[in-house]
């Protein structure tokens, strides 16, 4: 009898070809950077001079978010960029790992505060090109996440509150896009709300700066339920859902006030039923609206196991029906798609460095690797009815396809598989950020 895997044991295979592109398709968002200039506005913002391994910091940020693009989650695996002639389809000069290591080492609080500063000069930059909200309400959500990391060499890492050992950034999210507008990493047993009111005066800053003219809507859970973060917001005239923890004496005592015949049924799923109301609840010297939705299962077997309602409430200064402004809240659990896909997507499922200051650059690297998917599928014009984009999606169509380098009539042209299913979209793409205008042009 033949073996099945006879045919495959014929096949030889030899790593001898100089003309061979693993990851073609990142001369689409290497086209957007190139657009964007962000090889010249790295080296002029993060200032690096005089330390080891922090000479032109551009290529190195670039080679980190190029390897990210192509799925890397670690330092080695920038390696994937040095193989055959994918360096051709980058527009810059691709690092060594171990050059790139050295230079994560190299950054201080500082040099990560000017690394931000590239991120929010490339989000103005991207939103010029086209990408920004229009003239009307722009919708911001607020989070913080746990990076998981293993074993105890870990600058800065901790247990916190969830008892995993990590680390734990605070991020904010665009709401249509799914875009990072800002994102700070922060030790393992920081608390939600350390450094939450700093970090909201910087990301409204950085968002106007950017160009976001309309009215800015914030929503965030109870981790940032306080006096000091409302006060701010009223002060920079931000508009807010802010849930609140029912437990609290002070607003459970205000759900009770609440009349029975108040509630309004809203649509839940099978098994079980939904009602919303309101009060005010006041806070220091601000009076707002307190929503609360309450649920319970109807089933037989589970009404034996939460015999009770469960409540969930948020602090609000928006206006409109009641029914509307908690369908409004409970969309701010999509920024946990933005964040799944940041982890699973752009490299954040690992930090890679012993030292904090490195994994902070490293954040930062994966921030501009998931804007810039998110911004070659919006200026490329492949987004799918405005849905919000996949990493893994772009990077399977797009990005990770094979091609030969070769010369055509003295023009350098890449030899794509035939039949490639997404070959009008990136045709489409690629067509459409080369047409965009050079940032500084």
């Amino acid at each position: 009898m033949t073996r099945v895997s006879q045919p495959l044991d014929r096949v030889e295979v030899i790593f001898d070809d100089d003309n061979l592109v693993a990851n073609a398709g990142l001369v689409l968002p290497a086209t957007l950077a190139g657009r964007l200039e962000l090889e010249p506005l790295i080296d002029d913002t993060v200032r690096l001079d005089g330390r080891v391994g922090g000479a032109r910091p551009g290529r190195k940020v670039l080679t980190l978010v190029n390897s990210i693009l192509a799925g890397g989650s670690h330092i080695d695996h920038a390696d994937v960029l040095r193989a055959g002639a994918t360096a051709a389809v980058l527009g810059h000069r691709v690092m060594a790992p171990s050059t790139l290591g050295t230079f994560l080492r190299s950054f201080t609080f500082g040099h990560v505060r000017q690394l931000e500063a590239v991120n929010g000069h490339a989000l103005e930059r991207a939103w010029t090109a086209g990408v920004g909200p229009d003239a009307g309400e722009l919708v911001i959500d607020l989070d913080s996440t746990i990076c998981e990391v293993a074993g105890h060499r870990k600058q800065g890492a901790a247990f916190g509150y969830t008892k995993v050992l990590g680390y734990h950034p605070i991020l904010a999210t665009r709401a249509d896009t799914g875009e990072i507008i800002h994102a700070r990493m922060r030790k393992g047993s920081a608390n939600t709300q350390r450094g939450a009111r700093r970090f909201i005066d910087e990301l409204i800053a950085r968002t106007r700066r950017a160009g976001a003219c309309g009215q800015l809507t914030m929503r965030m859970d109870s981790g940032f339920w306080s006096k000091a973060t409302i006060t701010a917001l009223n002060r920079l005239d931000v508009r807010f859902t802010m849930a609140v923890r029912c437990g609290f004496k002070a607003v459970a005592a205000a759900i009770e006030t609440i009349d029975e015949n108040s509630w309004i049924e809203i649509a839940y799923p099978d098994g079980g039923i939904a009602q919303v109301a309101e009060t005010t609840y006041t806070t220091g010297q601000h009076s707002l609206r307190l929503v609360v939705r309450r649920t319970r299962l109807v089933g037989r077997a589970q009404q034996r196991l939460w015999p009770d309602w469960r409540h969930h409430a948020f602090l609000t200064d928006l206006v409109g029906d009641v029914v509307d402004v908690d369908r409004f809240h409970r969309q701010h659990a999509t920024i946990e798609l933005a964040i799944r896909d940041l982890k699973e997507g752009a490299g954040l499922e690992h930090v890679p460095s012993g030292r904090f200051h490195a994994n902070s650059a490293w954040l930062q690297c994966a921030v501009l690797a998931h804007n810039l998917i998110r911004w070659t599928a919006v200026l490329g014009e492949v987004r799918v009815d405005d849905q919000l984009v996949v990493a893994r999606s772009i990077r399977t169509r797009l990005l990770c396809l094979p091609a030969r380098l070769v010369n055509r009539s003295g023009r350098p042209t890449l030899r794509m598989p035939t039949n490639w299913p997404w070959a009008k979209e990136f045709d489409t793409a690629l067509n459409a950020l080369r047409d965009l205008t050079p940032a500084t042009g």
